[in-house]
């Protein structure tokens, strides 16, 4: 999908009172309802396939019916006469479980409705197992380099893997992770309910095929999303496939197109390759890696696609993929997606659609609430409140992750759902998007939080106010060379006149896990100036962004409140 990328800011009304970024939460009562101009984020969904622009109102798959389970135990709360809860949410994904949990501190009584099994797609056929594949792609890529053995002084006989205890290991971490989710909302007396949830009507949900209905004060959508597949592909699951058949590794092919250069195709890139799989990109952009800011995207290519067994189609279309059959290979058709002419034909072993993921909404009965959605998602305001055809908020009722579309990314929609807690529970919060951090576990690592450079520059021209570059390098790391991983760039995007964080990215290693002091300075409305003091120790990665914060040229020498509202 070529959504902008840049973040809206929602109008509020005069009754309202202005959130700011220093200080993201208050209290304060909610603002009346009233019509709003429905604006949504999308940052960075192009990241995650290039062709999600297409309809997304085809049928999706529903989850199976079955009979409700209570697992309730009796300190949850003490639910109002009239509701059977405080709070249900429908979906146990990483989105309905934080907000469950948050709840339960709370004080709500609250229960969680599930159709297909706890974890959702994160734990089950996302972030969870692909992060296992990963781990194995790069222990594989350290076994297989003999210069950098070589350079550690150590010599490995010739490393090989076993593929089905491979896949053994991302199946097994799964369903770890997921029995702990499971056990944790059950220790704490969340009511884990069975069944598809279809909303009957305000505050009224039906769960599963029977006719058990139950109430609740306030309800949260947490549904998720699936892959999708645009028109003209055929999946058979075997040898044309999306990230929910990949992730079981059922197979490893000699030669595997990957169509979408985003987060989920970049990380298969990595696993296939590692593994001793050619990978051909098929992206509809005029560039790999849409979505990351072009500085990082360039180096990254440098690195993660030149080297390997990797080539690429970019500015094309895959207008029909057909799944290998009676002895022929998978066939690709590409067209040029300016001018529509047939491009190239390619035959492969299989194929891999990584076009991005749709919003699961279908089949939540949103029409007897009067909502429509949005190319499948749910309209919402900046609070998650759902948004009817009239405009007009639909009280009691929320929408958090992927149903949403704001941010497609698992930890955004735990931090939504602990958001609308916030709210129904008397204190204002509105969730501050461009301190949401991303990654993409490539190695070396990719991370992110705000806006790219051209984004910045976008908004300074605008806005009127000059940007700034700041970069510092892994090779200037005494932690990074001790690894012999020096490859790897950190850059700042920022204001000189205030020392304003507008975005800070950064390719190399545990990329991911350095970007959250740059996020949570960004949440807390943190200037350049006064990050400039904080202590790193020695020697570690994190001096990277020490490095970089003090490399930043602040006019202003004091800090001075973040005022403007927080983008949404």
């Amino acid at each position: 999908m070529h959504s902008s990328l840049s973040l809206s800011f929602s109008a509020t009304s005069s009754s309202s009172a202005t959130v700011f970024r220093s200080r993201h939460s208050f209290h304060a009562p909610a603002p009346a309802a009233a019509p709003l101009n429905l604006r949504f984020c999308g940052l960075r969904r192009e990241a995650f396939g290039s062709c999600l622009a297409a309809s997304l109102s085809r049928h999706l798959p529903r989850r199976p019916h079955t009979a409700a389970v209570s697992a309730a135990l009796s300190d949850n709360g003490s639910p109002p006469k009239s509701f059977d809860y405080d709070l249900l949410i429908i979906g146990a994904g990483v989105g309905g479980h934080g907000a469950a949990l948050h709840a339960v501190e709370k004080g709500l009584k609250t229960a969680i409705v599930e159709g297909d099994v706890v974890g959702g797609t994160c734990v089950n056929r996302g972030c969870v197992p692909s992060k296992a594949l990963l781990a194995v792609s790069g222990r594989m890529r350290e076994l297989k380099s003999d210069h950098h053995l070589k350079s550690f002084g150590l010599q490995v006989s010739a490393a090989g893997y076993d593929r089905q205890g491979v896949a053994d290991h991302a199946n097994n971490l799964a369903s770890k992770i997921r029995n702990n989710l499971t056990n944790s909302m059950k220790a704490l007396g969340v009511d884990i309910l069975t069944g598809f949830g279809t909303i009957l009507g305000p505050q009224k949900v039906k769960v599963g095929s029977s006719n058990k209905i139950v109430t609740a004060k306030d309800i949260i959508i947490a549904t998720g999303s699936v892959p999708f597949v645009p028109k003209g592909i055929e999946i058979d699951g075997k040898t044309v496939i999306t990230s929910d058949h990949a992730l079981k590794l059922e197979t490893v092919p000699d030669w595997i197109a990957i169509v979408g250069s985003g987060y989920i195709g970049l990380e298969f890139s990595d696993v296939y390759t590692a593994l001793g799989s050619e990978v051909t990109f098929v992206e509809a952009l005029d560039q790999l890696m849409p979505g990351f800011d072009p500085e990082i995207s360039k180096l990254a290519q440098r690195v993660l696609i030149n080297p390997r067994n990797i080539d690429y189609h970019t500015g094309v279309f895959a207008t029909k993929i057909m799944p290998a059959r009676d002895g022929k290979p998978v066939l690709i058709e590409l067209i040029d997606a300016k001018t529509k002419e047939p491009k190239d034909t390619l035959e492969v072993d299989a194929a891999l659609i990584a076009t991005g993921r749709a919003p699961f909404t279908q089949g939540l009965g949103l029409e007897n609430i009067d909502v429509v959605t949005q190319r499948g998602f749910v309209p919402v305001d900046e609070r998650m409140r759902v948004i009817d055809a009239n405009g007009k908020l639909v009280p009691h009722l929320y929408c958090i992750g992927d149903a949403n579309g704001k941010m497609m990314l698992a930890h955004a929609a735990s931090a939504q759902g602990i958001s609308v807690v916030e709210q129904v529970t008397g204190r204002d919060h509105v969730l501050n998007h461009l301190s949401i951090p991303a990654a993409c576990f490539t190695h070396p690592e990719i991370s992110m939080v705000g806006l790219t450079e051209p984004q910045a520059r976008e908004k300074g021209e605008k806005e009127g106010f000059e940007v700034s570059v700041a970069k510092t390098s892994f090779k200037a790391n005494t932690k990074a060379l001790a690894e012999n991983e020096g490859e790897g760039l950190a850059k700042l995007i920022y204001r000189p006149d205030n020392g304003e964080i507008l975005g800070v990215h950064i390719f190399g290693l545990h990329a991911a896990d350095l970007i959250h002091e740059a996020s949570n300075a960004v949440a807390l409305g943190t200037r350049i100036q006064d990050i400039k003091f904080a202590v790193h120790a020695h020697p570690t990665l994190s001096e990277v962004l020490d490095e970089l914060f003090k490399s930043a040229k602040v006019k202003a020498q004091k800090s001075t409140p973040v005022s403007e509202p927080v983008a949404v």
